[in-house]
C-alpha cells in the first residue's frame, strides 16, 4: 500500500482534490473522498465540476442513487460504495480503514500537522506501507523529505 501525505499550505483542500481525482481517473482507478465536514464535501463536489474545466470529473455522494457507478464518491465514512481502491482523506484525519485501499491520500493543513506527523511515524513501523510526502512550492507540488 502507498500513502501520500499532502501538506496544504497555500491551496484549500477543494483545490487539491480535483488534481488527485484527475490523476486517479487517468490511472484507471476510482476514488473515495472522505471528510467528516459535510460543507467541505459540498465545496469539493463543486470544485470537481468547476476547478478543471478540461477534465470531466463525474462524481456523486454516498447514499444517493447510483453510488456504485460513480468514479469519484464523496462520503463521510470510509466505505467504498463505488468499489474504489484509492481513498482521499480530505479532512486531515487518518482512518484505519484506509489500510484496506491500494493507495491513500492524507490531505492536511496546519491544524492537523501533529496528527499527520504521528500518522507518518505509525505507518513507518509497518513494512508493507510506502510513504510519500508532498508540499507546495509556490504553486507547484513537489515531493519533500
Amino acid at each position: 500500500m502507498r500513502v501520500d501525505f499532502y501538506q496544504l499550505s497555500r491551496d484549500p483542500v477543494e483545490f487539491v482534490v480535483p488534481l488527485i481525482a484527475r490523476a486517479t481517473r487517468a490511472a484507471g482507478e476510482r476514488l473515495l473522498v472522505v471528510s467528516a465536514d459535510d460543507a467541505a464535501l459540498g465545496r469539493i463536489g463543486e470544485a470537481l465540476w468547476e476547478r478543471l474545466p478540461e477534465a470531466f470529473l463525474a462524481h456523486g455522494r454516498a447514499g444517493e442513487a447510483h453510488e456504485a457507478r460513480q468514479p469519484i464518491l464523496l462520503s463521510a465514512a470510509p466505505e467504498a460504495g463505488n468499489g474504489a481502491r484509492f481513498i482521499a482523506l480530505a479532512d486531515g484525519q487518518w482512518r484505519e480503514e484506509a489500510m484496506h485501499f491500494a493507495r491513500a491520500f492524507l490531505l492536511f493543513g496546519e491544524a492537523e500537522l501533529d496528527g499527520a506527523r504521528a500518522c507518518w511515524r505509525m505507518l513507518g513501523g509497518q513494512g508493507d506501507v510506502e510513504r510519500r510526502f508532498w508540499k507546495q512550492d509556490g504553486g507547484r507540488w513537489r515531493e519533500g523529505p
